[in-house]
């Protein structure tokens, strides 16, 4: 079955013209696009998302393969991210110091189901977005440090370091955030599962709107 096939088959099938394969591609990340914009953007995500694809697709010739698939789609995304917020502000922004707080409003549907799971996700919009983005890709995509620094384009070293201050980061907002020390703490004891809730939470969102492309 094709979805039993790896990135790479997949691919190689793709290359060879089967364009089915490229469709099975596009289903098996759709959902992990969206979700690395779901807590980011406030309007422009569906936007963004056809966008990641379309350039997916006009670049493919140029992919050698260097790294995974799954890398090179992510790290579209990203530039697609950092693109929507240069072109809408019309200046340089450095996203190792602005959060997605600071560049816009709170999305308006909010996919938590816990109070942990929502001071996380409102904790993780007020850390720089590199942080917020190498630690989501850690959370919810369950990425390694290696194949956060190929999205990112930054060593791996620079990742390790990164994702250290994003987590003393994170703690700090979540204190600074909760409604109660008890709150905080019950957030802070356990990130990993909130995460994970939080990732199967918006699979399951994302499941209910629109089809993949195809």
């Amino acid at each position: 079955m094709a979805d039993e096939l790896s990135d790479d088959a997949l691919l190689a099938a793709w290359r060879a013209g089967d364009r089915s394969a490229g469709g099975r591609l596009f289903d098996r990340y759709y959902q992990p696009v969206a979700r690395f914009f779901a807590n980011k953007l406030e309007g422009a995500s569906e936007e963004l998302i056809q966008r990641t694809f379309l350039a997916c697709v006009e670049g493919l010739p140029k992919f050698l393969g260097k790294g995974s698939f799954r890398s090179y789609l992510f790290s579209i995304a990203y530039r697609q991210l950092c693109r929507h917020h240069r072109t809408r502000r019309g200046e340089q922004i450095d996203f190792g110091t602005v959060s997605a707080h600071d560049l816009g409003p709170t999305p308006s549907q909010v996919l938590a189901e816990r109070d942990e799971q929502r001071l996380m996700l409102v904790a993780l919009r007020r850390i720089p977005i590199d942080c917020q983005v190498a630690l989501e890709l850690l959370y919810w995509e369950r990425m390694g440090t290696a194949e956060i620094a190929a999205v990112l384009d930054v060593p791996e070293g620079t990742i390790k370091s990164r994702l250290r201050r994003g987590r003393e980061l994170l703690r700090a907002a979540i204190e600074g955030l909760a409604a109660s020390p008890e709150l905080a703490q019950s957030t802070l004891e356990d990130v990993d599962a909130w995460a994970q809730a939080l990732r199967e939470r918006v699979a399951r969102e994302r499941a209910k709107k629109d089809p993949p492309l195809e």
